[in-house]
């Protein structure tokens, strides 16, 4: 019988016939040579398929490559790859003028093209990328108000004082900030057959909830579940719950949101400074305050084991995921690993 010449198959019909052979040999019993005959190809190419697949599965049966190896051919120069990895490393597309809003591939591209006038297919433009050992992720957001000044000024000189006062009059230091959560679903991926979308119902009624939390970097948890928007009062009543399962003194760090510099708050806290303190982080820089981690794990998993219908499975929910997070305390403290606040993963009175 005559050879099929396999080479002339796209990457899809070579898979297939790969397994279609493993599978004459391992679940229908055909013997290699006549499993090679069969198919018309040569038995040292069955002999070798059945052998991958034996030391792993059908996905070793995955084809390399085509083309050439890697480093060979290259149409960019090391020096010239030098340039474009320090380019987006060190620069953002609107810096250079380019009309984009991130470094994706097509950008990339344009940037190689401006410099040096080669035009690379995205796909080789990806391989570059990969090779220089860059990955896509997802940005941080921040503020064109945010003050770089200022956040300095608070990593080197603000937040060092807070923490030596706070050693110095044995005081708790707690950050805090308030979030809503929503009767919808932000869990991950479900396993399902291919070509068949997992599905999750949910009610189209938006319920909301509001709740206002603080962390330590020890671990402590401190929450309240409140209805509509935060308020003085609201704010007032929070203080009042913290001062009063927190012994001694807190350095309590909060954002610029109106109602912490409220008139009516000041003169609560006058009232009670040798209780508590407020301290304020700089002005659109959420990423400096911890307890923005917490609300991102909040939101993520909130509604994981089941989407509320109610406003009142809504405040279950939320409820059940902060008691439980209350006797994690190393989950909290993990919140602190993040690069931006690990200036406040130090050692704390408690």
């Amino acid at each position: 019988m005559m050879k099929n010449d396999a080479r002339s198959y796209t990457s899809d019909q070579q898979k297939l016939l790969r397994i279609k052979a493993v599978d004459m040999v391992f679940r229908e019993g055909f013997t290699q040579r006549a499993t090679a005959k069969a198919l018309g190809v040569s038995r040292q190419h069955v002999v070798k398929w059945c052998k991958a697949f034996s030391s792993g599965s059908y996905e070793a049966l995955e084809l390399g490559r085509r083309g050439r190896r890697p480093g060979e051919q290259m149409l960019l120069q090391p020096w010239q790859c030098a340039v474009i990895f320090n380019t987006i490393r060190d620069k953002t597309p609107d810096q250079l003028k380019m009309p984009f809003v991130l470094w994706e591939r097509i950008g990339v591209r344009e940037l190689i093209k401006k410099k040096f006038g080669i035009t690379l297919a995205l796909r080789t433009v990806g391989e570059y990328l990969k090779r220089w050992g860059m990955t896509p992720q997802r940005p941080i957001e921040r503020a064109y108000e945010r003050s770089s000044q200022a956040v300095e000024n608070w990593l080197n000189n603000d937040y060092p004082a807070i923490q030596k006062k706070a050693e110095e009059e044995g005081a708790t230091i707690l950050w805090g900030d308030e979030t809503g959560v929503q009767n919808t679903s932000n869990v991950g991926r479900s396993y399902s057959p291919s070509g068949k979308t997992p599905v999750i119902r949910q009610s189209e009624k938006k319920i909301k909830t509001n709740m206002i939390s603080a962390i330590t970097n020890r671990g402590k948890v401190r929450f309240m579940i409140y209805p509509g928007k935060m308020n003085q009062q609201m704010f007032i009543r929070f203080l009042e719950r913290v001062i009063a399962t927190i012994p001694g003194k807190v350095l309590f760090i909060v954002d610029n949101l109106k109602v912490h510099h409220g008139k009516k708050v000041a003169e609560w806290v006058t009232e009670h400074i040798g209780r508590i303190e407020l301290f304020y982080i700089p002005s659109y820089s959420p990423d400096l305050n911890p307890d923005e981690y917490l609300n991102r794990d909040l939101k993520k998993n909130v509604n994981s084991r089941a989407i509320p219908r109610t406003e009142v499975e809504l405040k279950m929910n939320l409820l059940s995921f902060m008691r439980k997070l209350q006797k994690l305390p190393d989950r909290v403290m993990s919140y602190f690993n993040s690069s931006p606040i690990k200036y406040a993963a130090r050692a704390e009175a408690v």
